[in-house]
């Protein structure tokens, strides 16, 4: 049984496509939040779909009822779809969102990198985040991870040195196997601080899609989530505001990422942000839901 679905069968202009699927690293919802961002800018085609019968564990990522007055009136069940929409320009780009899969990632990939293939895709982009110590007074910075082939897309964003060993979410799997089959493709991953790595954090969101023109040549609006990324940092700065002891572990932060910015996933020198973490999400849930660009 085949594991993807097309639905639009026509040519395409050469459009990248980009990559954001839940359930991997992603502090302060950086990718999510810059994919939210790109899909509610315009109109989308249903490309493709893939079989999530044959790659979602439903007990892991169960389906969400809605129930309204004791009944059960809908039932929301996992997706992975490749869509079709256009940049501020008109030009083409493909998104491929949804769950990572819990199953059959080989196949998964080969199928989402032969459908690309198939339709001419030009470049691949996954986007994430992850939890770094870096204070927020300081704007957020993109690492780059690329297979061998793919080295010059990286330099422009700056590609993490040195020798690391960590588990692969289903981007690295893509990334290795769109290298293979010949397509360029770069992994962008935004560095969120630490203390605010578990809420909506639009300044990661902003630079990744900042990140992402640059390095298609495409055109976005990341107008509002900067907007919403001043509006978050005015929050935080006025919780820091409050403690001498806040105050000081940024200090540190802004001390020890200033010494060691030419790795940005050095994260050993710094202490902990726990504190800080719980006294903020304390401060954003009397104050409101979240920051702003969190609904």
């Amino acid at each position: 049984m085949s594991l993807v679905e097309r639905h639009l069968d026509r040519a395409l202009d050469n459009p990248p496509l980009v990559v954001v699927l839940d359930g991997w690293v992603d502090a302060g919802l950086g990718a999510t939040g810059a994919m939210a961002h790109l899909l509610g800018s315009g109109s989308t085609e249903l490309l493709a779909s893939f079989d999530t019968e044959q790659l979602v564990d439903y007990r892991s990522r169960r389906p969400v009822a809605k129930i309204v007055d004791g009944v059960t009136e809908q039932l929301g069940w996992p997706e992975i779809e490749m869509r079709l929409g256009r940049d501020m320009q008109g030009a083409e780009v493909c998104y491929l969102v949804g769950a990572e899969p819990d199953l059959r990632w080989r196949g998964f990939v080969n199928a989402v990198v032969g459908t690309a293939v198939d339709i001419g895709v030009r470049m691949a982009v996954g986007l994430g985040a992850f939890p770094a110590a870096a204070p927020h007074t300081r704007p957020v910075r993109l690492a780059a991870t690329v297979p061998e082939g793919s080295v010059d897309l990286g330099r422009g964003v700056g590609i993490i040195q040195g020798t690391i060993e960590v588990p692969s979410g289903i981007w690295g799997v893509l990334e290795q196997t769109f290298g293979d089959a010949g397509v360029p493709a770069v992994g962008l991953w935004a560095r969120v601080p630490h203390y605010v790595s578990t809420m909506p954090f639009p300044p990661a969101s902003a630079a990744l899609i900042d990140g992402l023109a640059a390095v298609t040549g495409l055109t976005f609006d990341s107008g509002p989530l900067h907007a919403a990324a001043d509006a978050t940092l005015s929050q935080v700065d006025e919780l820091i505001a409050r403690s001498t002891d806040h105050q000081e572990m940024v200090r540190q932060l802004e001390s020890s990422i200033d010494a060691v910015e030419g790795n940005p996933l050095d994260i050993g020198q710094v202490p902990t942000g726990d504190e800080l973490a719980a006294e903020l999400e304390r401060y954003l849930r009397e104050h409101g839901s979240g920051p702003p660009g969190s609904d």
